[in-house]
């Protein structure tokens, strides 16, 4: 068993847009002390397990705000159990995962067996959305706000489709909704008549790269559009899933802190690192909803993160079978697996110049707590969560099948180098992950939240 009590010393320090020589102190899962500089020679460390982190950058645990781990119903692809593991693999130590399993997660009962699963079975700590559909309203409506992340609302169709389309519906979601209403938006009309034209033109035999003009920019704007002005309209708490055009970045406000907007935003970490000129390699590798777009749609998220537009970053972690992936374009479902390497590929761009450390933290896991409002989550502070990572950011390594850790056994990030690797992981004050090994034994815990 781990010991209880931690010392971790002689690590660089990132947390609350600084960085500093120091070391933290770990008692009955909660961090008990945040210090700068080293120890003096008379600190009593008698009942600590000191754990020497001399050229480690320490981090906070990642907070992944959407993933689709697949369990229930979907479980050749995925499981609580072998997600999470790859999730703590790659510094993310909680997640909030979506309702599109199968049966869709639209009952109060369906989303408590949820969690009581996860309780059992999950090294990282966890939420779930409640699912909303066309005809589930009174069930949406029950949902606690204190102990459930939010509503997901599909305003466009993907796996495992939930498409809500029903306007009365809509904006009876929108108007009475306890809690955050999280969206994937694609317009519907647009994709099918996109779907229509293509497939008459291709037949069977289409290429990847048709995908953004199917799932096109006018698609996720008209879609966007509209649930911001649903949102206004009824003084919704809304919050927009995986953004991935230039021109989606006109609805949203910089002005504002995040603790004072009621419309927020999210971008994944795929359309921050590919672009359609990836296609003719990576293929249905990353196949995604929405599309990967332009090299210009990946740059201008890009600036909109550094412009406080956007408000975090997260992995929409969805696997599927490689025989899945291998079939042809319209028969390929769209997703794919990212929670073990969402990290390392953000600090990566931070390597690269792009944006800072300070800000992938930021955007990572102190921005997600605030957002959703974490009970003592997400940042390195005394009396919260010991929820930590420990990084080499000079350790060169390439994703290959070998070193994946998820159920479908590929990565679209393959044959990609990394410099930053992830050493070891804290949930909850436990060692869960040391240098290739996930400890078994520790369960992550259900997150909370500061919401009346």
């Amino acid at each position: 068993m781990n010991s209880p009590k931690k010392a971790i010393v002689g690590a660089s320090i990132v947390n609350e847009n600084k960085t500093f020589f120091g070391w933290v102190t770990i008692e009955n899962g909660l961090i008990s002390s945040v210090n700068e500089g080293s120890p003096d020679a008379h600190q009593d460390f008698s009942g600590f397990e000191l754990i020497d982190a001399t050229g480690l950058t320490l981090l906070p645990g990642v907070i992944d705000d959407q993933v689709h781990f697949r369990d229930p119903g979907l479980t050749h692809k995925g499981d609580l159990i072998t997600e999470s593991r790859a999730a703590v693999a790659g510094g993310v130590t909680s997640f909030m995962d979506m309702p599109n399993t199968v049966p869709n997660c639209l009952t109060q009962k369906l989303l408590e067996e949820k969690y009581k699963h996860a309780a059992e079975v999950s090294s990282a700590n966890f939420s779930f959305y409640m699912g909303a559909s066309n005809d589930n309203l009174d069930e949406v409506i029950k949902t606690n706000p204190a102990n459930v992340c939010g509503i997901k609302v599909f305003m466009g169709s993907s796996t495992g489709n939930m498409l809500v389309d029903n306007e009365q519906t809509l904006s009876g979601i929108f108007k009475s909704a306890p809690t955050l209403v999280a969206v994937h938006c694609e317009d519907e009309a647009t994709i099918l008549k996109n779907y229509a034209e293509f497939t008459k033109k291709y037949g069977e035999d289409a290429p990847t790269g048709i995908h953004p003009e199917i799932r096109s920019e006018e698609a996720c704007y008209l879609s966007s559009a509209k649930a911001v002005k649903l949102a206004k309209e009824n003084g919704t708490r809304l919050h927009i899933l995986h953004l991935s055009t230039a021109r989606e970045m006109d609805l949203f406000d910089n002005k504002l802190p995040l603790s004072e907007k009621k419309i927020t935003a999210e971008v994944c970490v795929h359309h921050l690192w590919f672009s359609d000129a990836d296609y003719d390699v990576k293929g249905n590798m990353i196949k995604w909803n929405p599309a990967i777009k332009k090299a210009s749609d990946r740059d201008a998220l890009l600036q909109a993160v550094l412009d406080n537009k956007i408000d975090v970053i997260a992995t929409d972690h969805a696997p599927h079978t490689l025989e899945e992936k291998q079939r042809p374009y319209f028969k390929a479902p769209s997703g794919g697996p990212m929670v073990q390497h969402s990290l390392v590929a953000m600090l990566e761009l931070a390597r690269q110049g792009k944006m800072s450390i300070e800000k992938v933290v930021t955007m990572m896991c102190h921005h997600p707590a605030e957002l959703f409002r974490v009970q003592k989550r997400g940042f390195i502070r005394k009396g919260y969560a010991a929820d930590l990572v420990l990084v080499d950011l000079n350790s060169p390594w390439t994703v290959d099948k070998s070193n994946v850790l998820y159920k479908c056994g590929w990565s679209p990030m393959e044959r990609i180098e990394f410099h930053s690797k992830v050493i070891s992981t804290f949930v909850n004050g436990q060692l869960t992950y040391k240098k290739g090994v996930v400890n078994e034994a520790v369960r992550g815990e259900r997150l909370l939240f500061h919401r009346s």
